[in-house]
Parts: C-alpha cells; sequence; structure tokens
C-alpha cells in the first residue's frame, strides 16, 4: 500500500484529509470492497505511517460519507452498490422480461469488457483470470453445479476488473449480487444440465485464452456469444419447467378436480 507520510508542515487536518482521500481511492479502484474489514487501527496507521489520532480524523471522515461503517469486528468499508438490494430492483426483478433487458445489456457491456482486458490486462490480472478458469475446470469435473455457477461469476468479475473501467466494474459488481441470489437468474439450474455446462465451460476458456492472447477482437466475439448461448439456454430452461407444470396440472386436475367424468 502507497504510505501517507506525515510529515512536517503536512500535519492535521491535511493530513487526515489524505489519509481519507487515499482509503477512497482503494475503495474506487476496487482494491476495497464493499465489506472488507479494515487493519486495526494501530496497524493501520502504522502502514500508512500516520499517528493514530490523525487516522482517527480520517476515518471520521468516510464514516460521515457513509463509505466506512463499525462493526463488532471493527471497522469495515460499508455497502456500497455490491448488492443491489432497493426494493425497486427486487420488484423489477419479478418481472420475467428482466431477463431479456439483463442479458441483452450483459451482451453489450461483456463484449466491451473482454476487448478491454485483452488490451489491458496486466500479470496480476491474467493470474486473477487464471486462478478462475482452474477454479471452473475443477468444479466442472466435480460435478458440482453450486462451485461452477460461484466460480463463473467470480470468472467474469475478474474480466470486469481486468477491463480497467470502474463503471463497469462496480455496475457489474452490484448486478453480481443478483446473480448469486439467483434473483435474475437461477444459475444452478443452468449449470444442472451437462451438455450446457459443457458447452459453458469452452466457452468461458475460449474468451479466457482470446485475453492471454492480446487479441481482442476474438475477446469480444467470445464474450458476446457466451451471453447470447446462456440466454438461448435460460429460454430453454424456462420453457421446459413451464411444459412440465402443464403436464402436472394435466396429470391432477389442476387440484381442483374430483376425478374425470366416467371414473371411479
Amino acid at each position: 500500500m502507497v504510505r501517507v507520510m506525515e510529515q512536517n508542515g503536512l500535519r492535521g487536518a491535511s493530513v487526515a484529509e489524505s489519509a481519507a482521500r487515499h482509503l477512497k481511492e482503494l475503495i474506487v479502484e476496487g482494491a476495497l470492497n464493499p465489506g472488507d474489514l479494515l487493519l486495526s487501527e494501530r496497524d493501520l496507521a502504522q502502514q500508512l505511517n500516520v499517528s493514530r489520532p490523525t487516522l482517527r480524523q480520517g476515518i471520521r471522515m468516510l464514516e460521515e460519507e457513509g463509505l466506512i461503517v463499525a462493526t463488532s469486528s471493527g471497522r469495515s468499508i460499508a455497502p456500497l452498490g455490491r448488492d443491489i438490494a432497493d426494493p425497486l430492483i427486487a420488484l423489477i426483478a419479478s418481472h420475467a422480461e428482466v431477463v431479456d433487458d439483463y442479458l441483452e445489456f450483459r451482451a453489450t457491456t461483456e463484449r466491451m469488457a473482454a476487448r478491454l482486458s485483452a488490451e489491458r490486462a496486466n500479470a496480476v490480472d491474467c493470474e486473477r483470470l487464471t486462478t478462475c478458469m482452474a477454479r471452473i475446470d475443477q468444479a466442472h469435473d466435480g460435478g458440482d453445479a453450486r462451485d461452477e455457477a460461484e466460480a463463473d461469476i467470480d470468472f467474469h468479475i475478474a474480466l470486469y476488473e481486468a477491463s480497467h473501467n470502474l463503471v463497469v466494474l462496480h455496475t457489474m459488481r452490484a448486478l453480481s449480487g443478483l446473480l448469486r441470489r439467483g434473483v435474475i437468474e437461477n444459475r444452478e439450474t443452468l449449470f444442472a444440465r451437462p451438455e450446457t455446462r459443457d458447452r459453458l465451460r469452452a466457452q468461458h476458456r475460449e474468451i479466457y485464452e482470446a485475453i492471454m492472447a492480446g487479441d481482442g477482437a476474438a475477446a469480444a466475439e467470445a464474450a458476446e456469444a457466451h451471453i447470447h448461448y446462456t440466454h438461448r439456454a435460460l429460454n430453454e430452461v424456462k420453457a421446459a419447467e413451464a411444459r412440465l407444470q402443464v403436464s402436472l396440472r394435466r396429470l391432477n386436475g389442476g387440484r381442483v378436480s374430483a376425478g374425470r367424468k366416467g371414473e371411479g
């Protein structure tokens, strides 16, 4: 971490503001995430190379802005858009057409993010993407649909990070909370289909390899194709479930029939 130096001529409020500004920068760039617990006051002051009273001033500024909150375990980064839980969002998500709208948005965003990642990813980004890809392979080979769905989401977050576009990163991190709870997509149902899981893993590898090769055009095409395939697969799952429900209703008379005419 870059240290905030408390030197002669740069003391008191100005140093506290510098410490607060440095922590803000870490939040904006995604180095500090919502829910992350900060170091203890003593360790954080030492890390930033400021006095503890000065650190307290800086932390107080961030608390007043709603960026840091006090918890039973210490101070942590506030829930800043990581998980969209607004009642209006939940209401919108309850409408069937929101999946189509969301994936339409994802197709465009994913294409751009993949292209930028291929152009901008550094060694740290590549290592994180490699780790995520390995997790997808491991979960796939182990037959764990839940872990594979989680690894899928983490892969895409790593992709957004590698794009080095902060608007894309924070917007998609917020939406990832809905994904993890299955509010927009039932990821576990999707990954329960063996043929779908095979194709999705292959698509993730196509995206990954294009980024590793620095091929922006190929990464963009692979990412958009992946989202379109996901859209089709989700619609197929939805249609199959609807047909099953119709069949079950026919079987038991919709739970309101006393029996077919002529039976009994």
